[in-house]
This record gives structure tokens, C-alpha cells and sequence, in this order.
């Protein structure tokens, strides 16, 4: 039986530290997209309403900053897509998730110059697979309800929008890429 001195207790972060860490995290990205890697620490610090002590109890190096907010990011979109998938109709939630998609997407495009400043293909190679499993699934249960074809990757949605943001505009990408998700989806209806 484990006891409080054995060091294979796991205890949940304190709440207060959950919500310092949130904070942190947001304050973190936002920071990130606009200044880049070379973002003040002290500053998002700041902003969060903590000390830079907090900061580096929580993230011990710039780098681990960034992926915390990388993951973040990524965490919240596959939680959200697997709510989805489980309280609304195939289609509806393979629209509401690919809309998040471009969220996601923007926040990562934004970010881009801090994620640079890192080793990230270990990080996209996690990602990746999870964003594959999630929305190759949102995909199969719209076909097996027969409002989308089967003939065609899954993974090519993600694609088309990936590459409108990439391409359009900068101020003209996100908006863009979530009319385009209505495009996809009117070619992809079943019959």
C-alpha cells in the first residue's frame, strides 16, 4: 500500500496550481504569436498574475513553455472532437471538429516562429497520430451513417485546410479555411 512518504503517490495538482498553470498557458500563447520564441517570460508571468518562480516550477525552460502550450492546444481540440463524436449528429460533429481544426490550426500558424525555436517531430509525430485516429473516426461514423462517401481519405479535409491557411492571405487564411469546411463538405455529401 502506498503511503504519503512512497514516492509512487501520485497526488492531483493543488487547484490553485491548476489554475496558475491554465494561465500560464494561455497567457503563454498568446505571447508566443505575437512576439514569437523571444517572448518575455516575465511578462507572461505577469499577465498570468504570478511570479516568474510559478512559471518555472511549472515550465523549467523556455522550450518547455512552448511545447506545454503546443500540447495544450492539441489536447483541447482532441477532447473537444471526441465530445463531439459522442453528443452530436456524424456530420454535425465532422463540421463542428474540422471548424475547431481551424482553430487549432491558426493557434499553430500563429506560433509558428516559437515552435521553430524547438525540436518538434517528436511532438508532431504525437499529435499527428492522434489527430489521424480522431478524425479518421469522425469520418467513418458520418460514411456508416450515409451522409459522406467512403471514397476518399479521411485525412484529406484536414488537408484542404491546412493548406488554405497556409496559403490565403494572413488576414484572410482563418476565415477562409472555416467557409471552406462547408466546400469540403458539400463535395463529399452522399448521393
Amino acid at each position: 500500500m502506498a503511503g504519503p512518504g512512497d514516492s509512487t503517490t501520485v497526488r492531483k495538482p493543488r487547484a490553485d496550481a491548476a489554475r496558475n498553470r491554465e494561465r500560464l498557458l494561455r497567457e503563454a500563447k498568446a505571447a508566443f504569436a505575437e512576439r514569437g520564441p523571444n517572448a518575455s517570460l516575465e511578462a507572461i508571468a505577469q499577465a498570468a498574475g504570478v511570479g516568474i518562480g510559478t512559471l518555472y516550477r511549472h515550465f523549467p525552460t523556455r522550450e518547455a513553455l512552448i511545447e506545454a502550450v503546443y500540447r495544450n492546444e492539441a489536447d483541447q481540440l482532441f477532447a473537444a472532437a471526441e465530445r463531439l463524436a459522442e453528443t452530436e449528429p456524424p456530420l454535425e460533429a465532422l463540421r463542428a471538429a474540422m471548424l475547431l481544426f481551424v482553430d487549432y490550426m491558426a493557434t499553430k500558424h500563429g506560433m509558428a516562429e516559437a515552435l521553430a525555436a524547438i525540436p518538434t517531430s517528436e511532438l508532431y509525430a504525437a499529435t499527428g497520430e492522434r489527430t489521424k485516429r480522431i478524425f479518421s473516426g469522425l469520418v467513418e461514423r458520418a460514411a456508416a451513417s450515409g451522409a459522406i462517401r467512403v471514397d476518399f481519405d479521411s485525412l484529406d479535409l484536414l488537408r484542404a485546410l491546412a493548406g488554405v491557411i497556409h496559403q490565403s492571405p494572413a488576414d484572410d487564411a482563418i476565415p477562409a479555411a472555416r467557409r471552406m469546411v462547408d466546400v469540403l463538405l458539400a463535395g463529399v455529401k452522399a448521393g
